[in-house]
């Protein structure tokens, strides 16, 4: 019987990479991830409020850390080991336990694009996706305009499975949608 590995909502699973740790976010957190999601480069493109104040980003913290209770997903704090900086996070959200199935999202402080973080990122999360946590897919819905992330996402074998117009409703407009997924069988 196929079934998802709730067995990680246990303990927060940190992880690690080569140049990178992944570990649950804390309340000091706060001011390193208002930088990085108020950054405009990376606001660009996140269709969902610009945090203004540390109040914002200490809610968002609050709330990730509230779904991995409610176990309804897993987002990691993405620290990179040499300065012991918060660079960005990766998450695993949108859980549809039931088709074993989860959306991911991520950001990753632009000081730091271009430099193989994101993919040595996407290669830990992956793995952990299908192989720990026993997903069968994983979807992205990307801005259509954010050429990085696609690109990103076709490196790691993502199909675009969608293409949705006007199905975002964000800041008095309607948006459109690209959704990619990537099956476990097609890594």
């Amino acid at each position: 019987m196929h079934s998802i590995n709730e067995t990680v909502f246990e303990k927060f699973p940190e992880l690690e990479s080569e140049r990178l740790l992944f570990k649950e976010y804390t309340k000091e957190d706060a001011a390193s991830l208002l930088y990085i999601r108020s950054h405009p480069e990376v606001s660009k493109y996140m269709d969902s409020e610009i945090p203004k104040i540390i109040e914002d980003t200490q809610k968002r913290i609050e709330g990730i850390q509230q779904a991995f209770v409610d176990k309804k997903g897993i987002t990691w704090a993405i620290i990179d080991k040499e300065t012991k900086t918060l660079i960005g996070d990766f998450g695993i959200w949108r859980l549809d336990k039931q088709n074993f199935r989860g959306e991911i999202g991520y950001i990753l402080n632009p000081d730091y694009w271009g430099k193989g973080y994101m993919k040595e990122s996407m290669s830990t999360l992956i793995d952990f996706a299908f192989n720990t946590f026993n997903l069968h897919s994983l979807e992205a819905n990307v801005n259509p305009e954010n050429e990085n992330s696609k690109k990103a996402l076709l490196k790691f074998n993502f199909k675009q499975e969608a293409y949705f117009k006007e199905n975002y409703y964000f800041n008095g407009q309607f948006l459109d949608s690209e959704i990619y997924s990537l099956l476990k069988s097609d890594i």
